[in-house]
């Protein structure tokens, strides 16, 4: 498993400036990558006290990203599709919570740590047709304002944060956590897969 994963946290971070962009763009798609970019943006800025504007920035256009490719699919599917993938129960509280606190809800969501639904959050709030040109502000100014915050308690904290990153136990952590999130996400992308399927052929007779 070392073998396997080592290279791809190295890939991670030779990417500098458009690794916070590109995994922010899977993070907040259809893969399971739960603090995944939050812990890039954490470690670059830990070592570029200086960068953390670009490195922000990224991280939040690829979250934006990532909610560009996540709301198509979920647009397409409407209501009937989301509800089949999220399960009824959970798609109506959302919905409730969503036609309660309307652009709130979507900001909570950008803002709440795992294990907050943030990608149902948006899937729902796509399939009720929520107009794009508040969905994807709203999503990222959220997101900037998460990633400001980790990055000031990155250069706070940078010396105490690089001496956790240079120990065993770190890297053996980051890479049972790469290997859970490729778990998750196969698990997710499944889970789409299979929702857009039952979709299709609940729709054919008619």
């Amino acid at each position: 498993m070392s073998s396997f994963f080592r290279p791809l946290l190295r890939f991670l971070f030779r990417l500098h400036y458009f690794g916070p962009l590109v995994l922010g763009a899977m993070d907040s798609s259809f893969l399971f990558l739960p603090f995944g970019n939050d812990l890039l943006v954490v470690a670059l800025v830990a070592r570029n006290h200086d960068k953390w504007p670009i490195y922000v920035a990224s991280a939040v256009c690829g979250s934006t990203l990532g909610v560009f490719f996540l709301d198509l699919v979920a647009r397409r599917a409407g209501e009937a599709g989301i509800k089949k993938l999220a399960g009824e129960k959970r798609f109506e509280a959302l919905r409730k919570r969503f036609e309660k606190y309307g652009a709130w809800a979507l900001v909570v969501a950008c803002l709440s740590p795992p294990p907050f639904p943030f990608t149902m959050v948006v899937a729902v709030t796509s399939a009720l047709e929520y107009p794009r040109k508040k969905l994807f502000p709203a999503v990222a100014a959220s997101r900037a304002v998460r990633f400001v915050a980790l990055s000031m308690l990155a250069i706070f904290y940078g010396r105490s944060i690089l001496h956790i990153m240079n120990t065993p136990e770190f890297k053996w952590s980051m890479i049972a956590f790469a290997f859970l999130c490729f778990v998750g996400s196969v698990f997710s992308v499944m889970k789409w897969l299979k929702g857009r399927r039952s979709l299709r052929g609940a729709e054919a007779p008619a």
